[in-house]
């Protein structure tokens, strides 16, 4: 049987998928083969994780999770889920800075790809690792931590350098939030206070379907107990981003406070998010050009509207990590869900990135996108001779990686 991503889009071309219990037995798949790409959930929409060699998930290694109270850090096993780690996070009085919308992903391979959640003081997902252990083609073990300057190139690598067995992360005390969604809020209220409306709480997301002159509706995570203030209307009930689909998949809201890690995400971790009929693409713009950036797209909006289930649009703060879309700039990520049909998806995708191109677009590694603009990258030297350091034979190069980046 073929093994698919989670949207079943791609399907991968792997001799074999290899998931073992131990780190040793990992290391010896890693060193006797010939190509070989690591695996995370198959939360991604292109051909990031695929090969013609062999594929190796990390999930099956033991879940470790040891918590530094001093240090305030944790060290885990890489194939760990979010929502997994967060729970055990919480109840020893800790958080995470920032989760993504699904708490169903991996920790290594959100990491890996640059993923992030949203609001304009947090950093991606990735900005909470301060350390990471590696198997490297020769099926050794590298540990890195932030005394190393090349961790800034090996956080986000999008396992172009060996397969991630275990990462630390920067914990934070555990916390409250509160969750509010508006309905309908006006483009003409955008023009004057974008980049404010962003900014207004410690997570902010608006969801746009581009039909009319509003953005349907605005997801508010706050850590203060004054409700927000919004010229939109206030949800008389819970909703789901994407019309029609059924609300108890979210998490909670109408200002109800709960735990971070049952706030932060906007979907449960018991329930499955949607059934994998979609196609997603994500590109991040400068944030000093975003509302730029939301006219030249609501320009298009007649090519996007018949595609698109529900597209999101968050900020996020600039990094230093070398290949993160939010390398050296706070940027927003415009997110599309398209339908499930690659062939009507793909010319507006193109469409998309023509409207964007003016602002220097960078898309999610994970996403469907077309071209990255290698210019915009200027550490992306450096990560070519962090690779032939690496993995001089190019045993975790693939397609994806020869096209868009080591190539």
């Amino acid at each position: 049987m073929s093994l698919a991503n989670w949207a079943g889009n791609i399907t991968f071309n792997a001799r074999e998928l290899h998931r073992p219990p131990s780190v040793e037995a990992l290391r010896q798949i890693v060193a006797r083969a010939d190509r070989l790409r690591p695996l995370g959930t198959a939360h991604s929409f292109n051909r990031i994780a695929d090969t013609r060699g062999e594929q190796v998930s990390v999930a099956g290694l033991p879940p470790a999770v040891e918590i530094d109270t001093d240090r305030a850090q944790v060290r885990i096993a890489a194939g760990l889920r979010y929502g997994e780690l967060a729970s055990r996070l919480d109840t020893a009085g800790f958080a995470l800075p920032n989760l993504g919308s699904l708490p169903h992903i991996s920790v290594a391979g959100a990491c890996a790809t640059g993923t992030h959640g949203s609001g304009i003081r947090n950093g991606n997902l990735a900005t909470a690792v301060s350390g990471l252990d590696l198997v490297t083609a020769g099926g050794d073990i590298v540990s890195v931590d932030r005394a190393d300057p090349d961790l800034s190139g090996m956080v986000v690598a999008l396992g172009a350098l060996g397969v991630v067995t275990s990462l630390t992360l920067d914990l934070v005390p555990a916390f409250e939030l509160r969750q509010y969604v508006f309905d309908n809020l006006p483009h003409a209220e955008l023009s004057n206070r974008f980049d404010d409306i962003l900014g207004m709480a410690y997570s902010v997301s608006l969801f746009t379907d581009w039909t009319g002159p509003v953005v349907n509706q605005v997801w508010v995570k706050q850590r203060t107990v004054e409700p927000p203030r919004l010229p939109a209307t206030p949800a008389d009930g819970p909703r789901h981003p994407v019309p029609g689909m059924p609300t108890a998949n979210c998490t909670e809201q109408l200002g109800v406070p709960g735990p971070w890690h049952h706030r932060l995400p906007h979907f449960r971790l018991e329930f499955t998010p949607s059934s994998g009929a979609e196609l997603q693409s994500e590109f991040f713009v400068p944030r000093a050009r975003a509302f730029d950036a939301f006219q030249a797209l609501d320009d298009i909006r007649d090519r996007i509207a018949p595609v698109l289930q529900i597209s999101e649009i968050r900020g996020i703060a600039a990094d230093d990590l070398w290949l993160s879309p939010c390398y050296g700039r706070d940027s927003v990520a415009f997110h599309f869900t398209w339908i499930d049909d690659t062939a009507a998806v793909l010319p507006v995708v193109a469409a998309v990135e023509q409207a964007l191109a003016p602002f220097d677009p960078r898309p999610h590694w994970g996403k469907v996108f077309h071209d990255v603009q290698r210019g915009q990258y200027e550490r992306l030297p450096d990560f070519h001779r962090l690779a032939d350091r690496y993995d001089p034979a190019g045993k975790f190069r693939n397609e994806f990686l020869e096209r868009h980046v080591l190539g």
